[in-house]
């Protein structure tokens, strides 16, 4: 990466916000056309009358509009920037058959590769490498100079064991933003990241001995530290869901035993032999095959009670986002009103085979194990407000044991866990071609054997599920699966009975669509009338032996349903839950770009942010991130890689006080604007170099090595000039 002016200091930012971010860059921000001229043309110039609204574009007034030389601003004539938002939701890792050769397109000369607009995702992004010169031994990173805990590799260590000249020599100097002072202890009173911090000399002093040595010790704060700082250990503070490296090395061996799903798997399969066979048997075969109901064999474990959960108006919800959903993001937004949280998408493989990837993603913030939001009616029974709490996690499988195997491992080592949600929309062909994710919604049979699975042996978790509206376009799936997950299988609910699922989330496309159309909330408000009826009617239907106890029914017998798609405001909110007939509503995207629109349902109001008000939550996302991820060169461009990620959407964000119409819309694409000052036209750029200026503001100059590549390449126009 080319060498960068330095930023300000984020306390400079906050508090100087209408000084020109531009003379510190060495790129301007998005499509800075004359900009000082137009500023200039704006302020002698009568407001323009409002416009008539076009589908699909943002209308900015026309005093902020940025206009290219021959432009007037007339209707229609500014274009509009490309957004793509395939990988809004999913993870980006790249398909090997995606990446086969093309020799149609493979074949073509570097000057129609360059005269090409890059477009679509980047599949193959790298971050570099960003960590020390000489890496300091694990047996002196957090203890005094003179007193090291035993290093197991002696003399054959290769890393240092003199922390003088680690200190010196081994790292780069600490950074100089929050006053030089770490963050981290600022607020807990303990830094994790030990000798490592990049603050570390705000906490370390050296200490003479009666003999006259002088040790390098660390300091803490004790009046602010937690009851259980001590058990903590090198833990980071405020997290919980933290499992021992021990629990994942016995999965990852096989050695953690899973009785409860070997028991129901070992049933399923004979289970799954007789429907076969039911389904297979010729006409008047009756002694081959006989009749499913008459052979039919309980399930060795019934579902155990479930605790009750609630989705209501008052509690919007955060979507499981991959990559964006993160632990200090996710705390931002329950900060900022969001009621209820999902991690981002879990494979059910790796977490079954103890990988620590993805048992990272189930942490949560201690602020997500509180309850949500909760209104006393008359429509919810026995719900116990005190006992619930807002965070969830999302699973994906592409077979029953999976599915019930992870489950029952979750439950059993994650303490604060809401719901295990089962991914049933994830389009990405990695996902989708395995079976999993959208491959479920043309699998009814299965998904309702990985429901029924995982509700046997999850505790007292309930279960959900989230789907899409099918496949293909003209294929849609949902009314019959939400059916199907209400109340069983047409022909064997009399004797199977219900799944056991306690709501659906259902987005309102298909995998066919991606992004490229608009949610259909007809749709969605169809199937909302649906589980009304199902939910009616699964309390009328025939009794039978094979019942389920009425306590083991999750929110007793009632399944809430949940819509999900391009929500920006209080007024998509309200109107799809009255509307629509929702019962709550999910927020993915809308959340990225404006993490406050959970404050705009709760005070039911628009709110007009400041740039300093938007550049203070960047300020915050910086603080969390690195008590997320350390405050060490690793942790920090850690917080570095997922700040830009965030930025990718927040720099969309239009305000709307520079909008001629409302209510906003999420598939508006802005033409090119300046904003109200300086700091709002920076906070607009869809420059990724304006991106990483920001970031510096809050975390120190990129590393050299550090490399950052947007996912989407429509918003990375030098991304091969960078390499």
């Amino acid at each position: 990466m080319e060498s960068q002016a330095p930023a300000k200091r984020p306390e400079e930012a906050l508090n100087a916000p209408d000084q020109d971010p531009a003379s510190s860059h060495g790129e301007p921000a998005a499509k800075r056309v004359k900009l000082d001229g137009a500023a200039e043309a704006s302020q002698d110039a009568p407001p323009a009358p409002a416009r008539e609204r076009i589908k699909g574009v943002a209308m900015i007034k026309q005093e902020y509009l940025i206009l290219a030389p021959g432009q007037s601003g007339a209707l229609g004539e500014v274009e509009a920037r490309p957004i793509d938002d395939d990988a809004a939701e999913e993870r980006t890792a790249p398909d090997a058959r995606d990446m086969q050769r093309n020799p149609g397109r493979d074949d073509r000369t570097n000057k129609q590769k360059k005269q090409q607009k890059p477009k679509g995702q980047n599949k193959e992004r790298e971050f570099g490498t960003f960590s020390d010169t000489h890496r300091l031994c694990n047996a002196y990173a957090w203890t005094p100079e003179f007193s090291p805990r035993f290093c197991k590799h002696g003399d054959r260590c290769n890393a240092l064991h003199d922390l003088r000249k680690y200190l010196e020599e081994g790292r780069r100097a600490d950074l100089d933003i929050f006053g030089g002072k770490c963050p981290v202890l600022e607020t807990h009173g303990k830094c994790p990241a030990g000798w490592r911090c990049l603050f570390v000399r705000s906490h370390m002093k050296e200490v003479e001995h009666e003999d006259g040595r002088k040790e390098l010790v660390l300091v803490e704060d004790a009046s602010k530290q937690s009851a259980d700082a001590e058990e903590l250990g090198d833990a980071k503070p405020g997290v919980v869901n933290l499992v021992p490296p021990q629990v994942k090395l016995d999965l990852s061996r096989k050695r953690v035993k899973l009785d409860k799903s070997e028991q129901y798997l070992a049933w399923l399969a004979k289970d799954t032999e007789l429907v076969r066979t039911h389904y297979h048997k010729k006409l008047g075969d009756e002694d081959e095959a006989k009749d499913y109901r008459a052979t039919y064999i309980e399930p060795p474990l019934k579902p155990s009670e479930k605790r009750r959960v609630y989705f209501g108006r008052e509690t919007p919800v955060l979507a499981p986002l991959t990559t964006q959903g993160n632990l200090p993001f996710r705390r931002l937004c329950v900060e900022l009103g969001a009621q209820i949280t999902y991690s981002e998408m879990a494979l059910g493989l790796p977490i079954l085979q103890g990988q620590k990837a993805d048992w990272t993603l189930m942490r949560a913030h201690e602020s997500e194990i509180t309850p949500p939001r909760f209104t006393p009616s008359g429509l919810v029974e026995n719900y116990d407000n005190a006992k619930d709490l807002k965070f969830g996690v999302q699973i994906a499988a592409n077979a029953p044991w999976i599915a019930i195997k992870t489950t029952e491992t979750l439950t059993r080592f994650l303490p604060h866990l809401r719901i295990i949600d089962l991914n049933c929309g994830c389009p990405i062909d990695m996902v989708y071609k395995s079976g999993a994710g959208s491959g479920l919604l043309e699998a009814p049979a299965k998904l309702d054997r990985m429901i029924r699975g995982m509700n046997a042996v999850s505790g007292e978790v309930p279960i959900s599920a989230k789907i899409r509206m099918g496949v293909k376009d003209d294929r849609l799936v949902a009314q019959k699966l939400v059916e199907r997950l209400a109340l069983g299988s047409q022909d064997m609910r009399d004797t199977l009975g219900a799944p056991g699922c306690a709501a659906v989330t259902l987005h309102g496309r298909t995998r066919q669509q991606r992004y490229t159309r608009e949610a259909n909330w007809s749709y969605i408000a169809e199937c909302a009338a649906l589980i009304k009826s199902y939910n009616a009617k699964s309390d009328g239907l025939s009794d039978t032996i094979r019942q389920a106890e009425e306590n083991t029914l999750p929110n007793g017998g009632r399944m809430y349903f949940v819509g999900n798609g391009d929500c920006y405001s209080h007024v998509d909110y309200f109107n799809h839950v009255d509307n629509a007939g929702v019962d709550s509503v999910m927020i993915a995207r809308g959340a990225i770009i404006k993490p406050w629109i959970f404050e705009e349902i709760e005070k039911g109001q628009y709110l007009d942010k400041s740039a300093t008000e938007r550049l203070a939550y960047i300020d915050k996302f910086a603080r969390y991130g690195m008590e997320a991820w350390g405050s060490d060169e690793l942790g920090i461009n850690y917080t570095r890689r997922f700040m830009l990620e965030f930025l990718s959407f927040f720099t969309r964000y239009v305000p709307i006080g520079l909008l001629e119409h409302l209510p906003p819309s999420i598939n508006e694409r802005p033409p090119a604007f300046r904003g109200r000052d300086d700091l709002e036209t920076l906070l607009s750029s869809n420059n990724f170099k304006d991106w990483i200026k920001i970031s510096e503001m809050f975390l120190g100059p990129a590393p050299t090595e550090f490399k950052f590549q947007p996912k989407h390449k429509s918003n990375s126009y030098e991304i091969e000039a960078e390499g």
